[in-house]
């Protein structure tokens, strides 16, 4: 499909959920339904607000860009945009991206939760254990009296350590990119981490994708850390340096629990998936039962304000 500029303003809106499903949504725009297929619903010429499909990748998710000649808002259903970051180039000036904070954060902190505790309590061997009938009791680590690091304290970082709350953690550690100060405690900057790291029992990373993020956990990172100790990633795989990452745990001296890796998918054969001490998901830490009413009550709210003219929330960068 040839995209022109039309002469009007454009009025389309790309949604990867059907609009007759949504409600709150405001009259005077056209709603297209766009879930990253082949044929693009309307010209992207037209489109004035493009919600990006969901966990659909990055090809998808830059796909119609350089044709989106009028766009105004691209809306991302997570809160990370780095599937989207290589296309930006595409777009005309002024193009305000947004994410969205408040869609994930209940799920994510979920799964951070049950990664920690299914390590700490060993319910991968047990799972084990009962496919071959054996009875493996024992003693196990509690989460209880344990020192936790959360590498990354945005939104999702503050929803960990609210479910953390009730578990008697001996402390809480919070690391962000720059140092500040919250009604719970100081956050730490990322500089800090050398000396916060041989500390923690378990690090929890949430942090975003991003050139200062980028292998964060190296080697380096790894061997800060405490003998016995446990890393948890539900933010994304680059963040961590795999092979680095697979020498601690073939070494024994270190665990890990991954809802995300580098590469991903994780592809069969990869020595990753049958390292010892390494509980390993497949990116759900968004996608629960929790993600589509959020999803839904983000989009009505971010259309209703844009229909009317007024600022939209969750704004990231605007285009140059």
């Amino acid at each position: 499909m040839t995209s022109t500029r039309t002469s009007t303003p454009a009025t389309d809106v790309w949604l990867p959920i059907a609009a007759a499903e949504m409600d709150g949504l405001p009259e005077g725009l056209n709603y297209r339904f766009w879930d990253g297929g082949r044929d693009y619903p309307s010209d992207p010429a037209d489109c004035a607000f493009y919600v990006v499909p969901y966990m659909k990748g990055a090809e998808v998710a830059v796909r119609p860009l350089k044709a989106m000649s009028a766009v105004q808002v691209v809306q991302t259903l997570s809160a990370g945009i780095d599937h989207v970051e290589p296309g930006l180039g595409l777009l005309p000036a002024g193009v305000r991206l947004c994410n969205a904070k408040g869609v994930h954060e209940a799920s994510t902190a979920e799964l951070a939760l049950a990664l920690v505790l299914a390590s700490l309590r060993g319910l991968p061997g047990f799972m084990q254990g009962q496919g071959r009938e054996e009875w493996r009791s024992g003693f196990y680590p509690a989460l209880a009296d344990k020192s936790v690091l959360i590498v990354g304290y945005g939104s999702i970082g503050a929803a960990i350590e609210d479910r953390l709350e009730p578990f008697e953690c001996a402390r809480v550690v919070r690391v962000a990119r720059s140092a500040r100060a919250t009604g719970r405690g100081p956050v730490h900057a990322l500089e800090d981490l050398p000396a916060l790291l041989p500390a923690a029992d378990v690090v929890i990373l949430s942090t975003p994708l991003n050139p200062s993020t980028q292998g964060l956990v190296d080697a380096g990172f790894l061997a800060a850390m405490r003998d016995g100790a446990l890393l948890v990633n539900v933010a994304r795989g680059p963040v961590v340096d795999t092979a680095a990452l697979l020498s601690e745990l073939e070494s024994g001296r270190l665990r890990a629990a991954l809802d995300v890796t580098d590469p991903e998918p994780l592809p069969a054969g990869h020595p990753l998936w049958h390292a010892p001490h390494v509980l390993i998901t497949p990116h759900v830490g968004g996608s629960t039962s929790a993600f589509l009413p959020r999803a839904k009550r983000l989009l009505a709210g971010q259309l209703t304000r844009f229909a009317a003219g007024q600022p939209v929330d969750n704004l990231v960068l605007t285009t140059d």
